[in-house]
Parts: C-alpha cells; structure tokens; sequence
C-alpha cells in the first residue's frame, strides 16, 4: 500500500515549510523554489491557492515575495493538504471503484475508514512548527553526536 502525497500537496508544503523558517520576512517565489527544489514553474499556481486559503500573504512588487498570513504553530499540515487539494476523505470505495456507499458499503468500508481517519487526525496534530521544532532537534542531536 502506498501513502503518497500529490505532487501539488507536496509542493505545498514545502513552500509552507519555507516560510516557516522566515517567519519575519518575505520570501521570494524563486527563492522558495530554489531552497526547497521546487520546480518554479508550479509555484505560483500553489502559492496562489495557498494566498485564497488565507495561510499565505502575497506581497507584489519588486521587492515582494510571500509570508504566512498565520502563526506556524496554528497551521496544520492538513489545513496545508486542503487548501491545495480540497477534501482529503476518500470519494472511490477502494474494492469497486466507484462511489463509497452508492451500492452499500464493501466488506473493508469500515476498516480503511478507520484509517483514514487516523491519517487525517495525524496530519490534523502536526502544524508546521512542530515539524520545523523537530527537525531542528534531530540536527542539533546529529552535530552533537
């Protein structure tokens, strides 16, 4: 089984993550691009549903660039997940594709229901400043190793 992210949710994140380590100023479309390998082509599509979702600021111009519109520790990486891909619950039953419940409910409905939800509490726990925190303790463990 295979739990990836899209592409777009991806991006997003990372973007999101970015500005997380900028917390005070703006951050330019090609600077997030460059510090977090993200193709510049396809940012200004995510920056933009990020902005609409109200998790991100644009500041045009020639100096301008992007900021969180929120506190890091209030966004959550399925907020994040949303604002680029919509509603995160599965749509297709995973044993006939087609719509989940449209001809009742399949003999492991209940049991990859509750997985997603167990997926989407996780994500719903993690807000970016908890994973920049973390990420930041296991450096400072490794160069003290």
């Amino acid at each position: 089984m295979r739990l990836d992210l899209t592409k777009r949710s991806d991006y997003a994140i990372r973007a999101m993550l970015a500005l997380t380590k900028t917390p005070d100023g703006l951050l330019s479309s090609r600077k997030i691009a460059e510090e977090m390998k993200i193709p510049p082509r396809f940012l200004p599509q995510i920056m933009g549903d990020l902005t609409r979702a109200g998790l991100v600021e644009a500041h045009p111009g020639r100096s301008g660039g992007y900021k969180l519109a929120k506190s890091a520790s209030s966004v959550t990486l399925l907020t994040v997940i949303e604002a680029v891909e919509g509603d995160p619950h599965r749509q297709i039953c995973v044993m006939r594709g087609t719509a989940c419940g449209a001809d009742g409910e399949c003999g492991v409905h209940d049991v990859f229901y509750a997985a997603e939800s167990a997926i989407l509490e996780k994500l719903s726990g993690a807000t970016l400043q908890s994973i920049i925190d973390a990420f930041l303790a296991k450096q400072a463990v490794a160069a003290n190793a």
